[in-house]
């Protein structure tokens, strides 16, 4: 009996010892995390060539055709007891030569945006280091008004080239960020040559005038039925009267993962994921612009799940080039720019041409007015030739309600 009383005391002393080894590992791995935002993020380090390996050695649970990259914080500890900011996500799509493009994209969604941004940068691997360096290169300011993840371009594998190719590289990314980001309820959508000269905020307030059904917004194709692509050459089905641009997109993507999709290559209605690869088989020598003519074909089907938002939250060449066609910019200004075509980078749109320059050139924490606003205006006056050139001061009205209040909302510090 006495030999088993000590063997008792001995089996509880070393589960106490135990107990106590195991909660200082627990206790100092907590430490060891803490104070530099979400304990998830894998925060590379520069020149050691071994971004992936890191976070292969993190052991993801399961292997999926996608995968997260790099996420970085902007290293702000939030105080005890604090509620958290909320964020605004938006996420942009980058391959070949769309670096430059991408970043001035952002810069102008975190010059003038309110609430906290969380940018979602999908892009080839070769551009990873680039966006990371770059973005951490600017004044701790502006970086600390938002967080960042960088992903690897990633298709399901089965058709991964066939995703890939359709219309331009990597385009049909969007389609599948339901997919790929699972814990986002909602995120902003944007083409690399977009341009806010608005809060990304304005935005965002999209979401709350939902209605139960409605999962999606996005703007008209076109302001003219007699003179819009979709209504005069499309092959398939398309949205309302004119289409829609999907360059601009706000999605609830709760919503969108739970929705049943009415279509019309089965009786039922289909999931997302179960949706994209039967219409891409069943449409694909009719389609011109890619994913932006599923999602015709899609919300044709389902127009209740859409909500339609004004031309200028997606303002493009097409609005001006023979004439303005866009009242609600004619009454209150530009509030998206959309330089598709590659209007940026050529001279035949040199009014947006010279509104893509100015933000690109701009310096974090100079003077907006002297240093954005006013060589804005003289070389939009260089414009007027053209019919976009005419409107100039659409490009300047709402941006320079948006340029008066940096100064009222940057924190403090650089």
């Amino acid at each position: 009996m006495r030999r088993y009383m000590r063997a008792l005391l001995l089996c509880t002393v070393f589960a106490v010892f135990s107990g106590l080894y195991v909660y200082s590992k627990v206790f100092r791995a907590d430490v060891s995390v803490g104070g530099n935002g979400a304990r998830r993020a894998f925060i590379p380090q520069r020149g050691t060539g071994t971004r992936r390996g890191s976070a292969d050695r993190a052991g993801p649970p399961k292997p999926h055709w996608y995968h997260r990259y790099i996420m970085r914080q902007s290293g702000q500890m939030e105080g005890v007891g604090s509620r958290p900011e909320p964020t605004m996500h938006l996420a942009v799509v980058a391959c070949g030569e769309r670096l430059e493009e991408t970043l001035t994209m952002i810069k102008s969604a975190v010059l003038f945006s309110i609430k906290r941004l969380h940018l979602h940068v999908f892009a080839e691997d070769q551009l990873h280091a680039s966006f990371v360096d770059a973005l951490e290169s600017w004044p701790g300011s502006f970086r600390s008004r938002f967080n960042y993840t960088v992903y690897s371009i990633s298709f399901p594998r089965e058709n991964a080239g066939e995703w890939k190719k359709l219309f331009k590289p990597c385009a049909s990314q969007r389609l599948f960020l339901p997919l790929i980001l699972k814990d986002i309820d909602s995120i902003v959508y944007v083409d690399s040559d977009i341009l806010f000269l608005q809060p990304v905020d304005g935005f965002w307030d999209f979401l709350s005038r939902f209605n139960p059904s409605q999962l999606a917004a996005m703007s008209p194709e076109h302001e003219e039925p007699r003179i819009a692509w979709y209504s005069r050459f499309a092959r398939h089905p398309f949205y309302g009267r004119t289409g829609i641009n999907s360059g601009v997109m706000l999605m609830n993507m709760t919503r969108m993962r739970s929705a049943f999709f009415k279509n019309d290559m089965t009786p039922v209605g289909l999931r997302w994921e179960e949706l994209l690869m039967p219409l891409l088989q069943k449409y694909k020598l009719n389609i011109t612009w890619g994913d932006q003519d599923l999602l015709n074909i899609i919300f044709h089907h389902n127009p209740e799940f859409l909500l339609e938002f004004p031309c200028k939250w997606n303002y493009r060449p097409d609005h001006c080039i023979y004439g303005s066609n866009c009242a609600p910019a004619e009454e209150d200004g530009i509030y998206i720019l959309h330089g598709n075509r590659g209007v940026y980078h050529d001279y035949k749109q040199p009014a947006f041409r010279a509104v893509y320059d100015a933000i690109k050139k701009y310096r974090f924490g100079s003077d907006p007015v002297t240093s954005l606003l006013d060589p804005l205006k003289e070389e939009l006056l260089k414009t007027t030739h053209t019919y976009c050139g005419k409107s100039h001061t659409l490009f300047t009205n709402r941006l320079a309600l948006s340029l008066a209040n940096i100064d009222r909302k940057a924190p403090p510090g650089r």
